[in-house]
């Protein structure tokens, strides 16, 4: 797992939760600008998003706590809404910016206040969502509690059936999703053998100079490659130079 753009109308705000409410560490790569959690950057892009989660082939971003409670009063007090409380299960989903659904997962043995911990999908083709992303990326299927899943390292995909077709992630508040690569140009060129179409081929992005290369998988959701570790040895550096 690597990363997690949002296109959002005010980042302030979204800095604002990320940043003061839930403790990830502001850094910027270049001109981007990105909130570290362990497990995941997310990065913030300014712009019109044509909706958030509701409808879309990412259904929520799912983070894990130490501390539900603890949580959900900090968000309730900077403003957000509960959409959902779910207390069996210990978890609740929030409103943020841009009608982005967040979920947090209570797990009390977690070693660090928050980490990021899966990515919630809806699709009218779970079975074959999934199966796309076992043979594209090597994820390992199985079940999370009731719902189908596949492990990669760092995080969890999930499924959920959707009863129509969702739309994609393109001009949506949550935009792409980030997968990190030990050898990007040798998978890219390996996948673009197997017929798989590349929005862009490995190239350095002019914001953050990171090698990157972009794809969409066949349901929409757009997908944003980089070299292994490169985002997050930047943010180590950045954080290094301001202590």
């Amino acid at each position: 797992m690597g990363h997690l753009h949002l296109l959002t109308r005010d980042p302030a705000a979204h800095r604002r939760l990320w940043v003061d409410t839930l403790g990830g560490k502001p850094v910027r790569i270049g001109s981007a600008e990105f909130v570290m959690f362990p497990g995941v950057l997310l990065g913030f892009r300014k712009g019109e998003p044509s909706g958030g989660t509701d409808g879309c082939v990412i259904d929520h971003l799912g983070f894990a706590v130490q501390d539900l409670a603890k949580v959900r009063a900090s968000l309730v007090s900077a403003g957000v809404k509960i959409l959902k409380d779910m207390p069996e299960t210990h978890q609740f989903f929030a409103g943020f910016p841009d009608e982005i659904k967040v979920e947090f997962s209570e797990i009390a043995e977690l070693p660090v206040p928050i980490r990021h911990h899966h990515v919630h999908f809806a699709s009218e083709d779970e079975d074959g969502m999934r199966a796309w992303y076992v043979k594209t990326f090597g994820a390992v299927p199985g079940m999370r509690g009731k719902f189908k899943a596949a492990d990669i390292p760092g995080a969890n995909l999930s499924w959920s059936p959707s009863e129509k077709p969702r739309l994609g992630t393109q001009g949506r508040a949550p935009q792409d999703v980030g997968f990190e690569l030990s050898d990007l140009k040798s998978f890219c060129a390996k996948l673009q053998g197997q017929g798989v179409k590349f929005e862009s081929m490995p190239a350095r992005q002019p914001d953050t100079g990171v090698l990157t290369a972009i794809l969409v998988d066949p349901w929409g959701t757009r997908i944003e490659l980089t070299v292994e570790k490169t985002l997050k040895k930047g943010c180590q550096n950045i954080l290094k130079s301001q202590i």
